[in-house]
């Protein structure tokens, strides 16, 4: 353990208690989501678990599960829907479940959604927490439930697993724990592919920190720093197990397919999924514009693009740690710059929780019963969105 770990893990007197307070209020505007989608649910005569377990991505993750690799559609337009654009850490987590409980694959997969969803809040809070404080770290948790699309927290799809493992791998960058970070990190590769992001943001950080070690030694003269080499050690391996998850899966999708390394890329170009630097959304955003009243939807995206710039700014300019800023411009610019459906966008930013910490630490300023009043408002709005969504185009 470095110093730096001891001074972290002594100033943290009990993990769980100190998060208890964004943890509840995380699972009590999840909740909320979820009696709103229940409610507008039943009176639409649908079902609620349908919509979280049994629709879209939901069920090519337990198909996968269920029968392992080797499903696709084909579509009139020529287009193939490949299982192979669906990294595997969700559905081996469906079978292992449905192997030790009587739970169904999808069973499964919402079980671990709603564990991994409260992981990804601890992490967001423990993120913000050791960046701002305690205050600051509840307000981002709090946050990140009442996204707009955050009802996908709640469904058996692989953004709460993800954002778990992209969160407290960035946590143990922060704190020194390399070979934790890196191992989380080949975690999130394994989950989804803006799990680079998360092995850029482990690289990054520990280039910079090689950098200060070597400047430090350099100041202080190398006996002053004899835990110097085990530490780089620590980093060396944690930079070399963040890229394993990710490499390991397309590489075996380009050997599975015949098409070499870039195989998978492929399998993603069946979906009419690709990155073009944002040509596609702009021409899509442009299109809206055109006609009344789809022009006011064109007007909310500009608007909505142009808060996530501004929000990157401010994290620049507040001096975020550069794990957090290059994590969060990947993921970011992935899901903004992708060719892929332009209504995925707004959950495909879920993951990108770093944005939000201007707003959490300006929340945290209020006083307690104005902070409080302004979240339970935007819950309100949020879980109505959401049982409004999912009951009508809803994800993919």
């Amino acid at each position: 353990m470095t110093d730096l770990e001891t001074r972290v893990v002594a100033g943290r007197p009990g993990a769980l208690r100190r998060a208890a307070p964004a943890l509840l209020g995380y699972a009590a505007v999840r909740a909320l989501g979820l009696l709103a989608l229940a409610l507008w649910s039943a009176a639409r005569d649908k079902s609620a678990y349908t919509l979280l377990t049994a629709r879209w991505d939901s069920l090519w993750y337990a198909r996968v599960a269920e029968g392992g690799y080797g499903y696709e559609v084909r579509l009139p337009n020529g287009d193939v829907h490949s299982d192979l654009a669906f990294f595997p850490l969700l559905p081996w987590l469906e079978r292992l479940g449905a192997a030790v409980s009587p739970l169904s694959y999808a069973d499964t997969g919402f079980v671990v959604s709603l564990l991994a969803s409260l992981a990804a809040a601890w992490g967001v809070f423990a993120v913000a927490d050791h960046v701002y404080g305690r205050r600051a770290g509840v307000c981002a948790a709090l946050l990140w439930a009442v996204l707009p699309v955050g009802i996908v927290q709640s469904m058996a799809y692989s953004e709460s697993l993800f954002t778990a493992l992209a969160a407290w791998s960035l946590y143990a960058v922060l704190t020194g724990r390399w070979v934790t970070a890196g191992a989380l990190a080949s975690l999130a590769g394994l989950t989804r592919p803006v799990g680079l992001a998360v092995t850029a943001a482990v690289w990054v950080a520990a280039i910079a920190a090689f950098g200060r070690s070597r400047s430090g030694t350099a100041a202080r003269g190398a006996l002053s720093a004899p835990h110097a080499p085990a530490e780089g050690v620590r980093r060396v391996l944690g930079t070399l197990l963040a890229p394993l998850g990710a490499a390991g899966y397309v590489l075996w999708v380009g050997h599975r397919t015949g098409q070499g390394p870039l195989g998978y890329l492929d399998v993603q170009a069946g979906w009419r999924n690709g990155f073009d630097g944002g040509v596609s959304f702009a021409r899509f955003v442009g299109g809206k514009l055109t006609s009344f009243p789809s022009a006011l939807a064109g007007v909310g995206l500009i608007a909505g693009v142009a808060l996530l710039l501004w929000l990157y700014v401010v994290c620049v300019r507040q001096r975020q740690p550069l794990a957090l800023l290059v994590y969060a411009g990947i993921v970011a610019a992935l899901a903004l710059c992708a060719s892929s459906y332009f209504g995925s966008k707004p959950r495909l930013l879920l993951p990108a929780f770093p944005l939000l910490l201007p707003l959490a630490l300006a929340l945290a300023r209020l006083r307690t019963s104005r902070s409080a009043l302004v979240v339970a408002g935007v819950a309100v709005v949020s879980a109505g969105y959401g049982a409004f969504w999912l009951n009508g185009s809803g994800p993919p």
